[in-house]
């Protein structure tokens, strides 16, 4: 769901890509005394939660952060035993998220009890947890997320010898003095350590994995290739890639090549580094000496691994702190917060507590101690100016705790243990700094009361600190939608469930039409194995509901969207406060922001695609809004190279998908149509060329030629569309266009991106070639309601007595070579050949039987389906030398997921609820809200504020698309206004004479209207006219209409002008 623009390598951001990884050392995994361990009643489906070496990796569940770490990450992750020390808000979200990634084992530590400030943010407290230790009770919920990952308690001290069981530790919620000490051991020892920390409004990362670690993969990005024209003979010789896109290398990547003719020296050479010389060209190593450069070649990227070291978070002159910038608007921040955050730890030592909120005494004494903090510090780490209202604003927060700075650190702490386990991206070095300031008051020097952020012994105190008390009042008001259920959704829902949104007046509609299924309990934690087939919404609200009693939320299970306008109305969208976004397309997205613009309501919008994720916030008369930026459209595959000329598995993919639906979905689909529904003849009949002919050929086939009555059939049926594409199609091709082929410029026609294809042999002792026949011959009998069967020998039988017929490559066949062509060549049937279709096809009546339509679903391992797309695009990908592909890949491309972890989401939603303060607080400056962009594997954070609304003018009148001419349909006597009053209104209203008129897609007047059509209408009320022209009734819940508007000026120029809010009711 992310909005592509960010994704495509031309964007700032890949100039960003450059990443590495590491090998992990197993603990033996022993409980002490301290532990606690509940054994989980569910095993996993495989019967034991095997991990280490042995374990396969479960990909129903793992499937979409697979395509984000791939298996060996995975495998590594499996050998790595994790402690995460601190079980308050920000412990138990790193917790979360480690857990559900799947590593081998994690060991929460604490040995604090639950307080009231905790309940904030610690999701899995509650309120009759106070008192009780903290890993004890989090153990058992969190035990829950991943059968396969053993959750243990530990509640004794953490001592040298008890960390040695750990591969990665991360401490929350500690002491400098801890941090120090056992960070210094596990340096020692090659533990890799991770100190995160929050304080109300700032958070703070810190990352040690040790003097030498090797990151395999800098940025999780596909390895790119390209294809060859040219390559020089020189010292430092120079490629040329195809002009058919930019090859995107940059310097410093290395590659290595295929199929090269000629210069054959570079095939499978080792990978050589390159200089970009411009966006089709770079320069390789010295190619003087090998042979000429012939034809052809394929460049590919290889991935690098790359050293790289750290220091330990103890000061050192030789070693100054290293930021990662979060904000490039602060830049100055990371080195304040610095020692800032070390004056708090020298406070806390010196009072035994933190400074009170908002207490400018605490706040001049912490300032001081800073000060002492700076004078101590060597080199680039002492500042030459503290920045002293940034320090007292840090003092005023820090005893806060808030649930979305937690689950930003969080997210971002959780993907730092991924990566310290298994090299896979770039690590954060070494510190990080975050402070979300904007939440607070937009007056300059505003301070809360000490008395009003005091704590109240509720579970709010956390937030109470930072925020005060009356803004607890304003949470709890709120009416807010929640679209989706899913990833987004439910961390949404656990972050309103703690900031107490909608506990008190106030409600959150949660709408989801989608049920639970297994690869969403990897991301979905709200979301358990029994829970599998329920509906998401009502899940996720019962869920959260034992997280906060208090929240009021109602479930639906509506798709939004125009079909129910009837339910999401007028009414509806008046009463909420806002919405908040949590889908994964982006045309639901759009049409929520056309509903938003209208009703003029905050939106808060995300999305995620594997690290990388963004937040954009949406407020009225401020900002642009979703649509306003367009992304560019994803680019297709030309249908001819589908057809005859793959190049990459992509396309043999594709047309896998496209051979699924044209067989098994579409086929059916018509002849039901045919049986049964008596107005089919006649649609046909009107479809554009050969159409008609060929839908009325494909019946023709469905239901005589092709009809099976047995299972045999269905496997003779299979074996002769094998032989057609695989081989006949292929003798085809080759028969039109020969491997020696030149084209008119002497060229040779097979080159480039056209591949030349060969035919292939069936043979029943082939793998691939079963594979494909067993699985078609299932869904084709699926189509017909005909028992299938996976017995191969039962199979291979049958093919004995299948008659292939013999095939000749006919002459005068005509094969478009570009897309070009196609477009010129639409030929239309003749009208007898359609006689004859119609007069051969059975009648209806005749038919007892019914045929079934197949839709194409990719994660169900037993229904053939990925077994056919898999079979049939590395059959094609054989004839045309393309290297094949996995099921785990194919059902990527072919099901078009997009990859997705819970880290991500986490961070991603945190930023949301950050602004969703602002928005509740009434914030009125662009400049107090962030729109946020991220990719934890680089690591790359930027903010920007939101572009403002764009401004167009009529007359001497600004506006913006949050602006609207308001128009009441009913007049003073109780008549409706008519269209002659409606455009008299704008005359002399606003000056402005109407030229056009429309409703929808309905035009209701138009300047070159003809004259008596014009006549009959200006007399009408404007319903009246719109109900006639759409021939649609006006629903009961409908309250005013849209009407877009197309006017001239007194000067006879045209203007453009807001569309028309018509009230009726």
């Amino acid at each position: 769901g992310l909005k592509p623009a960010q994704l495509l390598s031309s964007s700032p951001l890949s100039k960003k890509r450059r990443l590495s990884g590491t090998e992990t050392k197993t603990g033996s995994h022993c409980s002490s005394s301290n532990s606690v361990r509940t054994d989980l009643s569910h095993t996993p489906a495989n019967g034991m939660a095997k991990n280490g070496n042995d374990a396969e990796i479960d990909e129903g569940l793992y499937s979409r952060q697979l395509y984000v770490l791939g298996h060996e990450a995975m495998k590594r992750m499996q050998n790595s035993n994790v402690l995460i020390s601190g079980m308050r808000g920000l412990g138990v979200e790193i917790a979360k998220n480690v857990i559900l990634g799947g590593v081998r084992s994690v060991t929460i530590h604490d040995e604090g009890v639950a307080e009231w400030r905790d309940l904030s943010s610690q999701f899995y407290l509650r309120e009759e947890d106070l008192g009780k230790n903290r890993a004890e009770v989090s153990q058992a919920r969190l035990a829950e997320l991943n059968s396969y990952v053993p959750v243990t308690g530990y509640t004794g001290p953490l001592t040298e010898d008890y960390l040695t069981k750990f591969q990665v530790v991360v401490l929350t919620n500690s002491t400098l003095d801890e941090q120090q000490n056992l960070g210094e051991f596990c340096h020692s020892k090659g533990i890799k350590l991770i100190i995160a920390d929050t304080r109300g409004l700032f958070g703070q990362l810190f990352c040690d994995f040790g003097e030498e670690m090797i990151v395999y993969d800098t940025n999780g990005e596909q390895p790119l290739s390209a294809m060859i024209s040219m390559i020089t003979k020189d010292n430092a010789g120079v490629v040329t890639c195809l002009d058919e896109a930019r090859h995107g290398f940059e310097s410093g990547d290395y590659v290595t090549f295929t199929e090269i003719q000629g210069m054959t020296e570079l095939n499978g050479c080792k990978p050589v580094e390159i200089k970009v010389l411009g966006p089709y060209t770079f320069s390789i190593c010295d190619t003087s000496g090998f042979t000429d450069y012939i034809r052809g070649g394929i460049v590919s990227q290889v991935k690098m691994p790359k050293k790289i070291s750290f220091v330990t978070s103890l000061p050192c002159i030789s070693f100054p702190p290293e930021f990662l910038m979060t904000d490039f608007a602060k830049m100055e921040f990371p080195g304040q917060l610095h020692l800032g955050f070390q004056a708090i730890h020298a406070f806390q030592k010196k009072h035994g507590h933190l400074p009170a909120p908002w207490s400018q005494a605490d706040g001049e004494e912490l300032l001081a101690l800073a000060k002492d903090v700076n004078s101590a510090q060597t080199g680039s780490a002492k500042v030459e100016q503290l920045n002293e209202s940034l320090i007292k604003k840090l003092s005023y927060v820090a005893a806060g705790d808030l649930a979305p700075v937690n689950a930003f650190i969080g997210g971002l702490a959780a993907q730092e243990v991924m990566k310290a386990c298994t090299g896979k991206f770039m690590p954060i070095m070494q510190w990080l700094y975050f402070d979300a300031l904007e939440c607070l008051a937009e007056e300059e020097g505003f301070m809360l009361t000490e008395e009003e952020c005091a704590p109240k012994n509720c579970r709010y105190d956390g937030q109470i600190a930072v925020f005060g008390t009356k803004m607890q009042d304003l949470l709890a008001k709120q009416r807010y939608f929640l679209v989706g259920a899913g990833a987004i959704g439910c961390e949404l829902l656990k972050n309103f469930a703690m900031i107490g949104l909608a506990t008190g007046e106030g409600e959150v509609i949660v709408t989801d039409m989608d049920t639970i299924e297994k690869s969403n309990l990897n991301r979905q934690f709200l979301f358990r194995p029994w829970d599998v087939t329920k509906m998401k919404s009502d899940t996720a609200a019962a869920a959260v509901k034992l997280m906060n009693p208090a929240i009021k939320i109602t479930g639906h299970q509506n798709r939004v969207g125009p079909d129910t306008e009837r339910i999401y109305d007028d009414d509806f969208f008046e009463s909420l406060d806002g919405v908040a976004n949590a889908l994964d397309n982006v045309d639901a997205r759009m049409y929520m922001d056309r509903r938003c613009v209208y009703y003029r309501k905050p939106l808060l919008e995300s999305g995620t695609l594997g690290t990388k994720g963004n937040v954009q916030v949406v407020i009225p008369f401020l900002t642009e809004s979703y649509s306003s930026s367009q992304d560019p459209p994803e680019k297709s595959i030309p249908i001819c190279t589908l057809k005859n000329f793959p190049n990459a598995i992509e396309h043999t993919l594709q047309w896998a998908r496209d051979e699924f639906e044209g067989l098994f979905k579409q086929p059916p689909e018509n002849a039901m149509q045919y049986l049964t529904d008596p107005k089919f003849m006649e649609r046909t009949l009107k479809l554009p060329g050969a159409q008609p002919a060929e839908v009325l050929e494909a019946v023709y086939k469905s239901l005589v030629t092709d009809c099976p009555q047995n299972w045999a059939d269905c496997v003779a049926w299979a074996r002769n569309h094998w032989q057609c594409q695989y081989s006949n199609n292929i003798r085809q091709l080759l028969h039109n266009f020969p491997p020696d082929q030149l084209t008119s410029s002497g060229a040779p026609f097979w080159s480039g991106p056209k591949r030349c294809p060969h035919p292939l042999e069936f043979s029943t002792s082939n793998e691939l070639h079963m594979d494909y026949v067993v699985a078609a011959a299932n869904l084709f009998a699926q189509t017909y309601g005909l028992q299938g069967s996976t017995d191969r020998a039962g199979v291979i039988k049958i093919l004995q007595d299948v008659k292939v017929p013999p095939f000749t490559p006919r002459s005068g066949v005509k094969i478009h070579v570009s897309d070009q062509e196609l477009q010129n060549n639409n030929s239309s049937i003749d009208d007898t050949k359609l006689e004859e279709l119609k007069a051969m096809l059975p009648s209806p009546e005749s038919f007892q039987f019914k045929l079934t339509s197949i839709d194409f679903e990719k994660d169900d391992d037993t229904n053939f389906h990925m077994d056919f797309i898999v079979a049939a695009s590395n059959l094609r990908a054989e004839n045309y030398d393309i290297p094949p592909t996995d099921r785990h890949k194919s059902k990527l491309i072919a099901g078009k997921i997009i990859p997705a972890i819970a880290t991500t989401t986490a961070a991603v939603v945190g930023l949301v609820c950050l602004e969703l303060f602002k928005i509740i607080k009434g914030h009125k400056k662009l400049e107090s809200y962030k729109n946020g962009f991220m990719n934890l594997a680089l690591p790359f954070f930027a903010f920007s504020e939101p572009i403002a609304a764009p401004k167009h003018k009529y007359y001497e009148i600004d506006w913006t698309l949050w602006d609207r001419f308001e128009v009441t349909g009913l007049q003073p006597n109780g008549e409706e206004m008519t269209l002659r009053q409606f455009l008299d209104y704008f005359k002399n209203e606003h000056k402005l004479e109407i030229t056009m008129l429309s409703q929808g897609v309905s035009m209701l007047y138009s300047f070159f209207m003809p004259a008596a059509k014009l006549k009959e209408r200006l007399d009408l009320p404007m319903t009246e006219i719109v109900t006639k022209v759409s021939k649609k009734k006006l629903g009961k819940h409908v309250k005013a209409l849209v009407f877009e508007l197309c006017c001239n000026d007194l000067s006879d120029e045209d203007v453009e002008v807001p569309y028309v809010r018509y009230t009726i009711r």
